[in-house]
């Protein structure tokens, strides 16, 4: 029996190991996966299996993909209805035209014109708008969220939507499975008792055995009557809701669209749903509202670690190559994969203005050492790292050239670019990128700028800390 156990046990840790090494794209995860599979028994296949198979992938399969031919189809009819905006002048600006080719090739959406965009900063301002939108709504109202808290401000959701499907209405909630559990009661017991229809992206569950904790859906959108759409980073609950004067909540920007924009949005909604209600995604054609509501030029561009794998890494790289002037990023969680530090380098190099505006005290303090580790790879190139006060800052922005914006819900780190389901929104909009400029260089002032000197000096404990975080950087 012993010499059986113990053949079982090797043949579990080879097969997981062969495993790893076939499937495991990036060689430095397979090289990870390999070594814990054979020098830990058990426990190593058993973490292999949990956490590091990617079944989504699988299941996807199973459903049709006929939505990025749609999508596409739908798009071009949609953008040729509306003159394109005059700045958008592809023989007069390349760089744009090469800027459109890289997100239209990889997302297979085409830009769509006539958008408004407007921003909404911190829960103070988007929840009011949020909840009038919701009250006012004759047709349908779509929510997606990664954490819905059951605090004030998620209750008042909650009654919000239970009204509006008492109206007759279409009334859709999409909740992350492991993003529930960050509020308790959670979300989706109000939600039944209000008899608000909803569903769980990937919960965890013993019976059938769904050990899913990657594999996040941390998108953000609410999309209402064809008129208006919201996304952005902002989950809901009262942490949003934000005193700078006593640095406590959680800031962060949430952006609301008018326009054919909602359109593509609503797409990505109605996939979602439908993959979790485990149906086919319907073939037919979403109605784009058509009028012209702004100059925004936006495209939605989704991504995930089934058929959208990498593409958020592609964006980021091939938009900061195609800079003329400056890249301004802001995130609170900030590990690059080496493309992208290699990007922000060549583009310091290069003599543009590169500045990333980081939180100085991160929610996540493993993740902040863990990027303490590897700042001096940009640092030396003369890429500006600036540390902002609290309260902490949730915010995803990334900005190119005072014309080109991305907002949305992805992180520039492992999770939001290989493990999590996210969505963001390119625009090219001069107002746009302005107002976020002004708020970028707002915060640049309140902050403190990170030197090498800061790096290097830290004492070997720190260093040790800081670099013992970063090994585990792939799974941060």
């Amino acid at each position: 029996m012993g010499w059986f156990i113990l053949t079982l046990v090797l043949l579990l840790n080879f097969l997981a190991a062969g495993h790893a090494l076939m499937y495991k794209r990036d060689p430095r995860a397979a090289w990870g996966w390999i070594v814990t599979c054979l020098l830990i028994p058990t426990i190593g296949p058993v973490l292999y299996f949990m956490l590091g198979i990617n079944r989504i992938k699988t299941r996807a399969k199973k459903l049709r993909m006929e939505p990025l031919i749609l999508m596409d189809k739908i798009s071009v009819r949609a953008v040729d209805k509306i003159p394109a905006e005059p700045f958008l002048n592809f023989q007069e600006r390349p760089d744009l035209a090469g800027m459109d080719n890289i997100s239209r090739t990889i997302s297979n959406r085409a830009l769509l014109d006539g958008n408004d965009v407007k921003v909404l900063f911190n829960g103070n301002q988007a929840y009011p708008e949020m909840l009038e939108r919701i009250e006012k709504a004759e047709k349908y109202v779509f929510l997606a969220t990664y954490i819905f808290e059951t605090n004030k401000t998620g209750r008042q959701f909650v009654q919000a939507l239970s009204r509006a499907h008492k109206r007759g209405l279409d009334v859709r909630v999409i909740l992350d499975g492991i993003g529930e559990y960050y509020s308790w009661p959670r979300a989706g017991r109000y939600l039944k008792e209000a008899g608000v229809p909803f569903v769980r992206f990937l919960p965890p569950r013993l019976i059938p055995l769904s050990p899913f904790i990657n594999l996040r859906n941390h998108r953000k959108m609410l999309i209402i009557d064809d008129k208006v759409g919201f996304t952005g980073g902002m989950n809901i609950g009262d942490r949003h809701l934000v005193d700078e004067k006593r640095a406590s909540g959680v800031q962060d920007i949430q952006f609301e669209f008018l326009g054919p924009i909602i359109g593509q949005m609503k797409e990505v909604f109605t996939e979602d749903w439908s993959f979790c209600k485990g149906t086919h995604y319907p073939v037919r054609e979403i109605p784009y509202p058509c009028a012209s509501f702004g100059s925004a030029v936006c495209r939605v561009i989704t991504m995930g670690p089934n058929q959208d794998l990498d593409k958020l890494r592609m964006i980021y790289t091939g938009m900061i190559s195609q800079a003329r002037q400056s890249v301004f990023i802001m995130t609170p969680y900030f590990l690059p994969s080496q493309e992208l530090v290699g990007a922000l380098q060549v583009a310091a190099l290069k003599g543009l203005d590169v500045n990333i505006v980081l939180p100085a005290r991160n929610n996540l303090p493993f993740v902040h050492w863990a990027t303490r580790n590897m700042l001096w790879e940009i640092l030396q190139y003369g890429v500006k790292v600036y540390y902002q006060p609290p309260p902490f800052d949730h915010s995803k922005l990334f900005l190119i050239d005072d014309i080109y914006s991305l907002i949305g819900s992805a992180n520039m780190d492992p999770r939001s670019l290989r493990l999590n389901f996210e969505m963001v929104v390119e625009v090219y909009s001069r107002d746009l990128a302005n107002t976020l400029k002004s708020h970028f260089l707002d915060r640049i002032g309140r902050s403190s700028q990170v030197s090498l000197m800061d790096v290097d000096s830290r004492p070997m404990p720190v260093r040790l800390r800081d670099s013992l975080c970063w090994l585990f950087t792939p799974y941060l």
